[in-house]
Protein backbone atom coordinates (compact mmCIF):
# COMPACT_ATOMS: atom_id res chain seq x y z
CA UNK A 1 0.00 0.00 0.00
CA UNK A 2 3.04 2.28 -1.42
CA UNK A 3 0.26 4.72 -2.87
CA UNK A 4 -1.25 5.11 0.41
CA UNK A 5 1.78 6.24 2.90
CA UNK A 6 2.56 8.78 -0.22
CA UNK A 7 -0.89 10.77 0.36
CA UNK A 8 -0.05 10.54 4.05
CA UNK A 9 3.29 12.34 3.93
CA UNK A 10 1.07 14.85 1.33
CA UNK A 11 -1.98 15.00 3.46
CA UNK A 12 0.10 15.52 6.77
CA UNK A 13 1.92 18.37 5.04
CA UNK A 14 -0.85 20.20 4.54
CA UNK A 15 -3.20 19.36 7.55
CA UNK A 16 -2.16 21.97 10.10
CA UNK A 17 -1.97 25.95 10.14
CA UNK A 18 1.23 26.17 11.92
CA UNK A 19 3.00 22.73 12.72
CA UNK A 20 6.25 24.55 13.14
CA UNK A 21 5.35 26.53 16.15
CA UNK A 22 4.54 23.42 17.87
CA UNK A 23 7.35 21.89 17.26
CA UNK A 24 9.58 25.07 18.16
CA UNK A 25 7.58 25.38 20.99
CA UNK A 26 8.57 21.83 23.14
CA UNK A 27 12.37 22.32 22.39
CA UNK A 28 13.49 23.69 25.79
CA UNK A 29 15.52 26.36 25.14
CA UNK A 30 18.89 27.38 25.92
CA UNK A 31 19.20 29.92 29.35
CA UNK A 32 21.94 31.57 27.31
CA UNK A 33 19.81 31.81 24.11
CA UNK A 34 16.82 32.99 26.20
CA UNK A 35 18.87 36.27 27.14
CA UNK A 36 19.81 36.73 23.39
CA UNK A 37 18.73 40.21 22.38
CA UNK A 38 17.45 38.62 19.09
CA UNK A 39 13.71 39.18 18.07
CA UNK A 40 13.53 35.88 17.63
CA UNK A 41 14.23 34.84 20.46
CA UNK A 42 12.24 37.37 22.75
CA UNK A 43 9.10 37.04 20.71
CA UNK A 44 9.61 33.01 21.78
CA UNK A 45 10.18 33.66 25.02
CA UNK A 46 6.92 36.16 24.70
CA UNK A 47 4.56 33.21 23.93
CA UNK A 48 5.67 30.67 26.57
CA UNK A 49 5.41 33.35 28.94
CA UNK A 50 1.73 33.66 27.64
CA UNK A 51 0.89 30.07 28.03
CA UNK A 52 2.75 29.86 31.44
CA UNK A 53 0.00 33.22 31.97
CA UNK A 54 -3.14 30.99 30.27
CA UNK A 55 -2.07 27.87 32.48
CA UNK A 56 -2.17 30.08 35.43
CA UNK A 57 -5.81 30.96 34.44
CA UNK A 58 -7.02 27.40 34.18
CA UNK A 59 -5.88 25.20 36.49
CA UNK A 60 -7.56 25.85 39.43
CA UNK A 61 -11.03 25.24 37.04
CA UNK A 62 -12.29 21.48 38.10
CA UNK A 63 -14.26 20.08 35.36
CA UNK A 64 -12.32 18.08 32.09
CA UNK A 65 -12.33 20.85 28.96
CA UNK A 66 -10.35 23.74 30.66
CA UNK A 67 -7.81 21.42 32.21
CA UNK A 68 -7.50 19.71 29.05
CA UNK A 69 -6.68 22.71 27.25
CA UNK A 70 -4.52 23.70 29.93
CA UNK A 71 -2.43 20.87 29.70
CA UNK A 72 -1.77 21.50 26.11
CA UNK A 73 -0.97 24.32 26.79
CA UNK A 74 1.36 23.12 29.47
CA UNK A 75 2.85 20.13 27.89
CA UNK A 76 5.50 22.07 25.43
CA UNK A 77 6.27 24.36 28.33
CA UNK A 78 9.93 23.68 30.00
CA UNK A 79 10.72 24.43 33.63
CA UNK A 80 7.13 24.20 34.63
CA UNK A 81 5.76 24.04 38.22
CA UNK A 82 4.39 20.67 39.43
CA UNK A 83 1.35 21.78 39.99
CA UNK A 84 1.20 23.19 36.97
CA UNK A 85 2.86 20.51 34.62
CA UNK A 86 1.05 18.85 31.83
CA UNK A 87 1.23 15.86 33.87
CA UNK A 88 -0.29 17.10 36.99
CA UNK A 89 -3.58 18.41 34.76
CA UNK A 90 -4.19 15.64 32.56
CA UNK A 91 -4.37 13.58 36.06
CA UNK A 92 -6.63 16.03 37.56
CA UNK A 93 -8.58 16.16 33.90
CA UNK A 94 -8.99 11.89 34.12
CA UNK A 95 -10.37 12.78 38.02
CA UNK A 96 -12.98 15.22 36.97
CA UNK A 97 -16.62 14.52 36.89
CA UNK A 98 -17.30 14.80 33.39
CA UNK A 99 -14.18 13.48 31.94
CA UNK A 100 -14.21 10.84 28.87
CA UNK A 101 -12.04 9.06 26.24
CA UNK A 102 -10.91 12.60 25.10
CA UNK A 103 -9.37 12.81 28.05
CA UNK A 104 -7.69 9.44 28.27
CA UNK A 105 -6.49 10.14 24.60
CA UNK A 106 -4.07 12.95 25.35
CA UNK A 107 -3.30 11.02 28.37
CA UNK A 108 -1.71 8.90 26.16
CA UNK A 109 1.19 10.95 25.83
CA UNK A 110 1.94 11.33 29.69
CA UNK A 111 4.48 9.16 29.18
CA UNK A 112 8.53 9.19 29.52
CA UNK A 113 9.41 7.65 25.78
CA UNK A 114 13.14 7.52 26.55
CA UNK A 115 12.48 4.85 28.78
CA UNK A 116 10.43 3.37 25.87
CA UNK A 117 6.91 3.57 28.25
CA UNK A 118 5.03 5.41 25.61
CA UNK A 119 1.67 5.27 25.62
CA UNK A 120 1.11 5.48 28.82
CA UNK A 121 -0.40 2.30 29.41
CA UNK A 122 -2.86 3.12 32.31
CA UNK A 123 -4.19 5.73 29.65
CA UNK A 124 -4.54 2.68 27.00
CA UNK A 125 -5.95 0.33 29.31
CA UNK A 126 -8.95 3.27 30.43
CA UNK A 127 -9.42 3.75 26.59
CA UNK A 128 -10.42 0.15 25.88
CA UNK A 129 -12.90 0.37 28.76
CA UNK A 130 -14.59 4.10 27.77
CA UNK A 131 -14.41 3.63 24.01
CA UNK A 132 -14.65 0.02 22.96
CA UNK A 133 -16.59 0.95 19.89
CA UNK A 134 -13.92 3.64 18.23
CA UNK A 135 -11.81 1.86 15.85
CA UNK A 136 -9.06 4.75 16.59
CA UNK A 137 -8.36 2.22 20.21
CA UNK A 138 -7.90 -0.73 18.72
CA UNK A 139 -5.89 0.66 15.87
CA UNK A 140 -3.18 1.99 18.43
CA UNK A 141 -3.50 -0.90 20.34
CA UNK A 142 -2.99 -2.93 16.83
CA UNK A 143 0.32 -0.27 16.33
CA UNK A 144 1.10 -1.78 20.15
CA UNK A 145 0.83 -5.79 19.48
CA UNK A 146 2.34 -5.53 15.42
CA UNK A 147 5.94 -3.55 17.29
CA UNK A 148 6.18 -5.95 20.02
CA UNK A 149 5.64 -9.17 16.68
CA UNK A 150 2.41 -10.02 18.84
CA UNK A 151 0.41 -10.97 15.41
CA UNK A 152 -2.48 -13.23 16.99
CA UNK A 153 -3.15 -9.97 18.93
CA UNK A 154 -2.62 -7.69 16.25
CA UNK A 155 -4.99 -9.79 14.23
CA UNK A 156 -7.71 -9.48 16.87
CA UNK A 157 -7.25 -5.92 17.23
CA UNK A 158 -8.02 -5.28 13.21
CA UNK A 159 -10.92 -7.73 13.77
CA UNK A 160 -12.42 -5.61 16.86
CA UNK A 161 -11.59 -2.23 14.68
CA UNK A 162 -13.70 -3.67 11.89
CA UNK A 163 -16.60 -4.27 13.95
CA UNK A 164 -16.27 -0.75 15.69
CA UNK A 165 -19.06 1.74 15.05
CA UNK A 166 -16.74 5.15 14.57
CA UNK A 167 -13.54 6.19 14.19
CA UNK A 168 -12.56 8.99 16.53
CA UNK A 169 -9.20 10.70 17.19
CA UNK A 170 -10.37 13.51 19.63
CA UNK A 171 -8.77 16.39 17.67
CA UNK A 172 -12.08 17.68 17.46
CA UNK A 173 -11.52 17.83 21.47
CA UNK A 174 -8.38 19.04 21.74
CA UNK A 175 -9.13 21.96 19.44
CA UNK A 176 -12.43 22.94 21.20
CA UNK A 177 -10.30 22.79 24.38
CA UNK A 178 -7.81 25.25 23.17
CA UNK A 179 -10.09 27.61 20.91
CA UNK A 180 -12.23 27.86 24.23
CA UNK A 181 -8.46 28.64 26.49
CA UNK A 182 -6.58 30.54 24.53
CA UNK A 183 -9.78 33.84 25.05
CA UNK A 184 -9.38 33.90 28.29
CA UNK A 185 -7.00 36.67 28.18
CA UNK A 186 -5.63 38.83 25.62
CA UNK A 187 -2.24 38.43 24.01
CA UNK A 188 -0.23 40.94 24.96
CA UNK A 189 1.30 43.61 22.64
CA UNK A 190 5.04 41.65 23.00
CA UNK A 191 3.84 38.24 20.97
CA UNK A 192 1.67 40.34 18.20
CA UNK A 193 4.04 41.11 15.36
CA UNK A 194 3.87 44.64 14.64
CA UNK A 195 2.85 44.42 11.21
CA UNK A 196 0.31 41.51 11.54
CA UNK A 197 -2.76 42.35 10.03
CA UNK A 198 -4.54 39.79 12.20
CA UNK A 199 -3.27 41.02 15.62
CA UNK A 200 -4.27 38.92 18.91
CA UNK A 201 -6.45 36.67 16.53
CA UNK A 202 -3.59 35.41 14.79
CA UNK A 203 -1.70 34.81 17.50
CA UNK A 204 -4.76 32.78 18.93
CA UNK A 205 -5.09 30.51 15.62
CA UNK A 206 -1.57 30.28 15.80
CA UNK A 207 -1.56 28.70 19.41
CA UNK A 208 -4.93 26.63 18.86
CA UNK A 209 -3.97 24.65 15.53
CA UNK A 210 -0.41 24.19 16.47
CA UNK A 211 -0.76 23.09 19.58
CA UNK A 212 -3.51 20.64 18.53
CA UNK A 213 -1.09 18.96 16.15
CA UNK A 214 0.78 17.22 18.67
CA UNK A 215 -2.58 14.76 19.42
CA UNK A 216 -1.64 11.58 19.91
CA UNK A 217 -2.40 9.43 16.64
CA UNK A 218 -2.95 5.92 16.24
CA UNK A 219 -1.30 3.08 14.61
CA UNK A 220 -2.59 3.52 10.64
CA UNK A 221 0.67 2.41 8.99
CA UNK A 222 0.36 -0.35 11.02
CA UNK A 223 -2.91 -1.58 9.65
CA UNK A 224 -2.03 -0.85 6.04
CA UNK A 225 1.12 -3.45 6.07
CA UNK A 226 -1.45 -6.20 7.68
CA UNK A 227 -4.00 -5.31 5.30
CA UNK A 228 -1.69 -5.44 2.70
CA UNK A 229 -0.21 -8.53 3.71
CA UNK A 230 -3.26 -10.27 3.76
CA UNK A 231 -2.26 -12.58 0.68
CA UNK A 232 -5.16 -15.13 0.06
CA UNK A 233 -6.25 -14.66 3.28
CA UNK A 234 -9.81 -13.71 2.65
CA UNK A 235 -10.92 -12.74 6.12
CA UNK A 236 -8.49 -10.17 6.92
CA UNK A 237 -9.14 -8.67 3.24
CA UNK A 238 -12.96 -8.86 4.69
CA UNK A 239 -11.66 -7.54 7.89
CA UNK A 240 -9.78 -4.75 6.09
CA UNK A 241 -13.03 -3.54 4.04
CA UNK A 242 -15.31 -3.43 6.78
CA UNK A 243 -12.91 -1.19 8.87
CA UNK A 244 -12.68 0.68 5.32
CA UNK A 245 -16.03 1.46 5.27
CA UNK A 246 -15.89 3.03 8.99
CA UNK A 247 -12.20 4.93 8.33
CA UNK A 248 -14.36 6.60 5.30
CA UNK A 249 -16.69 8.33 7.62
CA UNK A 250 -13.77 8.91 10.14
CA UNK A 251 -13.18 12.21 12.11
CA UNK A 252 -9.63 12.03 10.66
CA UNK A 253 -8.73 13.43 7.27
CA UNK A 254 -5.93 10.22 7.01
CA UNK A 255 -7.67 7.91 8.32
CA UNK A 256 -10.81 9.06 5.99
CA UNK A 257 -7.95 8.54 3.23
CA UNK A 258 -6.86 4.83 4.48
CA UNK A 259 -10.32 3.73 4.48
CA UNK A 260 -10.92 4.79 0.59
CA UNK A 261 -7.36 3.45 -0.16
CA UNK A 262 -8.30 -0.37 1.27
CA UNK A 263 -12.02 -0.10 -0.53
CA UNK A 264 -9.68 0.87 -3.55
CA UNK A 265 -7.32 -2.03 -3.79
CA UNK A 266 -9.42 -4.79 -2.04
CA UNK A 267 -12.42 -4.16 -3.37
CA UNK A 268 -13.75 -7.12 -5.66
CA UNK A 269 -15.73 -4.65 -8.04
CA UNK A 270 -14.33 -2.47 -10.07
CA UNK A 271 -16.93 0.25 -10.19
CA UNK A 272 -16.26 0.16 -5.83
CA UNK A 273 -12.45 0.80 -6.65
CA UNK A 274 -13.21 3.54 -9.06
CA UNK A 275 -15.61 5.29 -6.84
CA UNK A 276 -13.13 4.95 -4.50
CA UNK A 277 -10.29 6.70 -6.36
CA UNK A 278 -12.41 9.54 -6.86
CA UNK A 279 -13.37 9.92 -3.12
CA UNK A 280 -10.01 10.17 -2.30
CA UNK A 281 -9.01 12.70 -4.87
CA UNK A 282 -11.62 14.63 -3.40
CA UNK A 283 -10.18 13.91 -0.47
CA UNK A 284 -7.11 15.46 -1.17
CA UNK A 285 -8.85 18.50 -2.95
CA UNK A 286 -10.18 18.85 0.05
CA UNK A 287 -6.99 18.98 2.54
CA UNK A 288 -4.70 21.29 0.35
CA UNK A 289 -7.39 23.57 -0.34
CA UNK A 290 -7.74 24.06 3.51
CA UNK A 291 -4.40 24.71 4.16
CA UNK A 292 -4.97 27.51 1.64
CA UNK A 293 -7.41 29.09 3.97
CA UNK A 294 -5.45 28.48 6.84
CA UNK A 295 -2.69 30.31 5.27
CA UNK A 296 -4.80 33.13 4.12
CA UNK A 297 -6.10 33.29 8.00
CA UNK A 298 -2.96 34.45 8.96
CA UNK A 299 -3.77 37.92 7.16
CA UNK A 300 -7.46 37.96 6.96
CA UNK A 301 -9.39 38.61 10.83
CA UNK A 302 -12.49 37.13 9.93
CA UNK A 303 -11.37 34.32 8.30
CA UNK A 304 -8.69 33.47 11.44
CA UNK A 305 -11.89 34.42 14.01
CA UNK A 306 -14.31 32.25 11.95
CA UNK A 307 -11.40 29.22 12.23
CA UNK A 308 -11.25 29.38 15.77
CA UNK A 309 -15.48 29.62 16.08
CA UNK A 310 -15.62 26.61 14.01
CA UNK A 311 -13.14 25.22 16.74
CA UNK A 312 -14.79 26.20 19.77
CA UNK A 313 -18.15 24.68 18.35
CA UNK A 314 -16.21 20.58 18.63
CA UNK A 315 -17.05 18.02 16.16
CA UNK A 316 -14.15 16.71 14.59
CA UNK A 317 -11.18 18.15 12.66
CA UNK A 318 -12.90 16.77 9.52
CA UNK A 319 -16.16 18.21 9.95
CA UNK A 320 -14.05 21.28 10.15
CA UNK A 321 -12.19 21.36 7.35
CA UNK A 322 -15.46 20.81 5.07
CA UNK A 323 -17.62 23.20 7.26
CA UNK A 324 -14.51 26.03 6.41
CA UNK A 325 -14.57 25.18 2.86
CA UNK A 326 -18.70 25.55 2.64
CA UNK A 327 -18.20 28.46 4.88
CA UNK A 328 -16.25 29.83 1.70
CA UNK A 329 -17.50 28.65 -1.40
CA UNK A 330 -15.07 26.13 -1.51
CA UNK A 331 -16.61 22.71 -3.34
CA UNK A 332 -15.91 19.77 -1.52
CA UNK A 333 -15.82 17.92 -4.98
CA UNK A 334 -12.52 18.73 -6.84
CA UNK A 335 -13.31 19.99 -10.56
CA UNK A 336 -12.89 17.27 -13.20
CA UNK A 337 -10.01 18.46 -14.44
CA UNK A 338 -7.82 19.22 -11.39
CA UNK A 339 -4.97 16.89 -10.36
CA UNK A 340 -3.34 16.60 -6.95
CA UNK A 341 -0.14 18.94 -6.75
CA UNK A 342 2.60 16.28 -5.86
CA UNK A 343 4.20 16.14 -2.75
CA UNK A 344 8.01 17.67 -2.36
Amino acid sequence: MRGWRCLALALASVLTITPAFAAKTSTKPDAKASQAATPDAAHTQALLAFQRDLVSVLAPRADALPLLGAALLARPLPNQPKYNDFHSLIERASQAEDTGAAISWTRLSDCDAKADACPNTEAMTKLVEQAPDNAAVWLLKLALDSRDNKKDAAREDLAKAAASKLYDDYTGTSLKALASSVTMLPPPSSIIQPLSPTGATGVQVMMVFGLAATQPQPGLQSTSRLCESAGDDQTVKDDCLKLGRTLEWSSSPLARSLGLHLREVLAADPAQQEEAKRARRNLIWQVQNFAQLSARAQGDTALAQHLLALARSGGTEMSLVLAALRDYNIPVDAPSDWAPQKAG
